[in-house]
């Protein structure tokens, strides 16, 4: 059996991920005096080379379709900033029969962060209190008053535009001022506004002034391919910086992390990683343990952590980790808009995503299904992508002249819609350790097991239902053709709710309460088996309201790192 190799160095806290929760505890708890070591599965990452922000399609090889047109279509096209991918190789994943369920990983410093779409909602107060309303799934162990003011921390730090609104269902925060609506999102208003509709301007993490030395937004609208000017919010530009500038943190890139060991005690006390570089197996020690690799990274990693005392995974006695997984419920239509195409030509000024947005509006009405969806929205002439005239060459047959004519007179003439609901936990919907198939690393991989429930189709029936007449009202049709929205989506047409894992929302796979027989963590996502593993990513969610969740883990992080430096300093952990 290969050695393991191991250092002789006791860090104060090793973290495990780098992403928005990851990020946020190194921050705080590097700040707050301790020694932390970081675990990334990726390399590091340099926003002037990797980003390609201002990039032409003319300067890449493949005009950002990637090699065989892999571009088309996906979150991953050649312009994006290194993020992730659908699919990694010799990194596998399996889904059980009669499941369909897609798993988007990142591998490198920031995760996700580095292109998300920046949408940045707080839970409501209803939200982690649902059960006691409709009585389905769980509350959560704290309310919203205890987690709001490390929403105004994350918001004073990161920087977030907004409105305040005064609408339950949608808080307000700490803003700063939006962008002004475009045109498209004028006409979308004055639908709304005729249906009754609540349209408001969005909450991104954008700076639309400086804070904290960065600088505001330049509206290149390129926000998906990174920032170098770090304007946008990025764990990799926001959050460990400031970790680095302490000199109390150590960042180990390229380490996959394989097992959380513990000692007689059943208190962790090692994470053994794969150096994908060497492909040696390492060992880095720790006091205490913060595991923010994704929601499903780290109930796979849990899971595998398997002992003579944790025989079903480390923090599993209550057999909850991997379970109650859920993701966003989506659905998308396009609308057509001849009047558009009248409009003269202009710098569509603004940031990367929406300037407006619809909140639930429907919260104290009686609804065909359980909780509720936002709305977002975007469209107009901006940059051209990847398979972006697909849908009209499918409606129009010709080449040449003619067809380039027929393209331009579209172009900037849709806006999609996009829903983004909440999904009830449900028995059939878990992810689980496949006992055959491992990786390259020779670690074992995830099985998926995923369903819709009638809650959720019924949920984006009522969405399509509803998109349809915002066009409408607008004075657009329907538009069934095949191609991405502004939003980043895939336009459905008719064919209604997305895949299982397609929002990229995983929530919930080793949930905190109070009951330790019920969930692997308490309230300040501690685990009820092991006092020095915390959990600080979107895995601790009891449920997955209709907010898109970066916003809250980084809130939820910021809170359990307050809570863990606290207890380093009473000498608990």
């Amino acid at each position: 059996m290969p050695q393991v190799v191991g250092s002789p160095k006791v860090y104060d806290v090793c973290i495990i991920g780098s992403g928005a929760g990851g990020g946020t505890a190194a921050k705080v708890l590097t700040e707050g005096g301790l020694n932390v070591v970081m675990l990334e599965a990726g390399p590091l990452l340099n926003p002037r080379k990797d980003y390609k922000e201002h990039v032409w399609p003319y300067a890449l090889p493949h005009r950002g379709a990637d090699v065989g047109g892999r571009g088309f279509h996906e979150l991953n096209d050649e312009f994006l900033a290194p993020n992730g991918f659908w699919e990694i190789e010799g990194e596998p994943y399996t889904t059980a029969p009669g499941s369909t369920f897609r798993w988007f990983r990142s591998r490198i410093e920031g995760g996700r962060t580095n292109h998300y779409g920046r949408i940045s909602l707080r839970m409501s107060a209803a939200d982690m209190k649902a059960r006691s309303r409709d009585g389905l799934g769980d509350d959560w162990p704290i309310s919203y008053e205890e987690l709001s003011p490390y929403y105004d921390k994350v918001e004073e730090f990161i920087g977030v535009f907004g409105t305040k609104e005064n609408l339950a269902a949608a808080p307000d925060g700490v803003f700063l001022p939006p962008p002004k609506p475009r045109c498209t999102e004028t006409l979308v208003k004055k639908a709304c506004d005729h249906l009754n509709i609540t349209c408001i301007p969005s909450r991104m993490a954008i700076l639309t002034k400086p804070v904290n030395g960065r600088a505001p937004c330049h509206y290149c609208a390129q926000c998906g391919r990174g920032c170098i000017s770090a304007s946008n919010f990025s764990s990799s530009q926001v959050m460990i910086p400031p970790a680095q500038a302490t000199g109390r943190f150590t960042l180990i890139p390229n380490a996959m992390a394989r097992e959380i060991v513990v000692n007689k005690d059943g208190k962790a006390q090692a994470v053994s990683y794969i150096d994908k570089t060497t492909r040696q197996e390492k060992r880095v020690q720790a006091k205490a343990f913060v595991v923010a690799a994704s929601a499903c990274e780290t109930a796979r990693l849990l899971l595998n952590s398997r002992s003579t005392l944790f025989p079903d995974g480390l923090a599993n006695s209550s057999g909850v980790v991997g379970r109650y997984l859920t993701d966003s419920v989506g659905t998308s239509v396009t609308g057509y808009f001849p009047q558009l195409a009248e409009v003269p030509a202009h710098n569509h000024d603004g940031v990367g995503g929406m300037h407006m947005y619809m909140p639930w509006w429907r919260s104290e009405q009686k609804n065909d299904f359980p909780r509720g969806y936002h709305i977002e929205f975007g469209g107009g002439r901006h940059m051209p992508g990847v398979g972006m005239f697909d849908g009209v060459i499918k409606e129009r047959e010709g080449y040449g002249a003619s067809l380039k004519h027929y393209c331009r007179g579209r172009y900037g003439t849709f806006i999609g819609f996009s829903g983004r609901g909440e999904m009830i936990p449900n028995p059939d919907t878990y992810c689980e350790i496949d006992p055959e198939v491992v990786d390259k690393w020779g670690i074992p991989v995830l099985r998926f097991h995923f369903a819709w429930s009638d809650y959720e189709l019924k949920m984006a029936k009522d969405m399509q239902g509803n998109f349809t007449a915002i066009v409408e009202a607008a004075g657009g049709t329907v538009f069934h053709g095949a191609r991405r929205t502004d939003t980043g989506v895939i336009d459905k047409g008719q064919h209604g709710i997305s895949e299982g894992g397609e929002i990229i929302h995983e929530l919930g796979t080793v949930r905190m309460g109070d009951d330790p027989k019920t969930s692997a963590l308490n309230k300040n996502c501690q685990a009820h088996d092991v006092k020095n593993l915390f959990v600080a990513d979107g895995a601790c969610f009891v449920t997955g309201p209709d907010k898109n969740p970066t916003l809250t883990i980084t809130a939820l992080s910021w809170k359990t790192s307050e809570y863990l430096l606290d207890q380093a300093r009473k000498g608990e952990i």
